[in-house]
């Protein structure tokens, strides 16, 4: 065997063991691919979360509006009411002024002298 054929022989080797290296790169090229589609994937999963988790928050939002909302309404009603009830107080205090009016109205008929007078 002459020296050029075993520098050959040695080359032919260097070279095998070259391409086991570069078979060997590519399966963890190929590896880091799959890991990389997981993470797009784990990506688009996130986004859908996130873009679900903000529909949710719109409905919470107007959850809450509605919550004030229903809130001011109750607030206008307790308005409403307390005007109902002075509006009520004053038909009672004109109706008791009704009622001494009559009272007074019978005794002077009656009996010819004003109750309710500070000059009796």
């Amino acid at each position: 065997m002459s020296i050029y054929g075993i520098f050959k022989a040695i080359n032919d080797i260097i070279n095998a063991i070259k391409g086991i290296i570069n078979s060997i790169n590519g399966i963890f090229n190929a590896i880091y691919g799959i890991l990389k589609a997981i993470n797009a994937i784990y990506g688009i999963v996130k986004a859908t979360n996130d873009m679900n988790n903000a529909i949710c928050g719109n409905f919470k939002a107007m959850y809450d509006i509605n919550n004030v909302m229903n809130g001011m309404f109750k607030a206008i009603n307790a308005i409403y009411g307390i005007i109902n009830f002075i509006y009520s107080l004053t038909n009672s205090i004109n109706g008791i002024y009704s009622l001494k009016n009559s009272i007074n109205g019978i005794v002077i008929d009656i009996f010819g002298f004003n109750i309710f007078s500070k000059n009796t």
